[in-house]
């Protein structure tokens, strides 16, 4: 569908033939009767006579001032209404990418993984079906780094966890610094309902802020973390049957959840954490308020271009129709 920005534009079209109607015609030109310093005076009365083509130039024109006041309307093409899936609810991802997640006692798809590639496998499923929701990423290790501001564009932040690498944020663990993060982000939007969901195999070795004291600050702020403590049972090997994850402090991580209204949760392998996942979408649905948006182009400028062609062959092929100045 096409519609007009400024459809007013269009009350212009009678114009020249009002001035033409109402404004007295330009005095003419005496000049000495033997100065003929061109034919094109002589040319002029010619195709100004009936039948030399002055009606069609006449024509030509009226059409270029109807390009040019369609460009000025500013038409624009509406696509179809588009239905946009609107919540409000920020949900920031918070994943530990400390040295330990490079730990492979993890079964994905019928082989052993690390912990970090079963994280993001299940992580970017749970992340694409959050449709409607504001989804971002923050990445910790020795130090927190917000890897993905909230954003509707969930594919992005899917790709960007896929691209995390182990050890990119130190090797040790700073929890307390990943949920400050995560709460500065969240009071960048008051309005909002803001959710954490953290994920680690380890216990806070690292950062500046007390995991306990900032899930106190993150309850103040109105927001809920869900924390998952990831690591594998062990088995298969000597060194298989060694405990996996034992530096795990669930504790602590059973604390911040209770602080702030969440739940902890504890995954052993790729199974359970993508069932952790559905479980948060039930806790967490991703409750979509529908807003309408039509996409728009715009068009103007192919009027414009025609108006600017019509006039061009105007210039050449009825010289007639221009003042001299512009014809010499």
């Amino acid at each position: 569908m096409i519609a007009f920005e400024w459809p007013w534009a269009l009350a212009l079209l009678p114009l020249p033939v009002l001035a033409r109607r109402w404004l007295p015609p330009a005095p003419a030109r005496v000049e000495a009767a033997l100065r003929v310093p061109s034919l094109v005076d002589f040319i002029d009365v010619r195709t100004s006579e009936p039948g030399h083509g002055r009606g069609r130039g006449w024509w030509l024109a009226a059409l270029a001032w109807l390009a040019l006041l369609l460009a000025a309307a500013r038409p624009e093409w509406e696509g179809p209404l588009t239905q946009l899936p609107v919540s409000g609810r920020d949900l920031m991802l918070a994943v530990d990418i400390s040295g330990s997640m490079q730990i492979r006692d993890f079964d994905f798809g019928g082989r052993r993984v690390d912990r970090l590639t079963a994280t993001k496998a299940v992580g970017a499923e749970f992340i694409k079906r959050r449709q409607g929701d504001r989804v971002g990423l923050i990445l910790f290790g020795r130090q927190a780094y917000l890897q993905a501001p909230l954003t509707f564009d969930l594919d992005t932040v899917a790709r960007l966890l896929a691209e995390a690498q182990v050890g990119f944020a130190g090797q040790e663990t700073a929890i307390g610094d990943a949920i400050g993060l995560a709460l500065k982000r969240a009071r960048e939007n008051p309005g909002s309902r803001s959710v954490v969901i953290l994920l680690t195999d380890g216990a806070n070795t690292a950062g500046v802020i007390d995991p306990q004291k900032a899930a106190q600050l993150a309850a103040a702020g109105g927001l809920r973390i869900y924390t998952i403590g990831i690591g594998g049972r062990g088995g298969g090997s000597l060194f298989d049957l060694l405990p996996r994850g034992s530096d795990l402090d669930e504790p602590a991580l059973r604390s911040i959840a209770a602080t702030t209204g969440g739940q902890y949760f504890r995954a052993h392998d790729s199974e359970e954490l993508e069932h952790i996942y559905g479980v948060l979408d039930r806790l967490e649905p991703a409750e979509q308020d529908v807003a309408g948006f039509r996409p728009q182009r715009a068009l103007f400028m192919w009027p414009l271009g025609a108006s600017l062609a019509i006039s061009l062959v105007l210039l050449i092929t009825q010289p007639g129709l221009w003042p001299r100045s512009i014809r010499a």
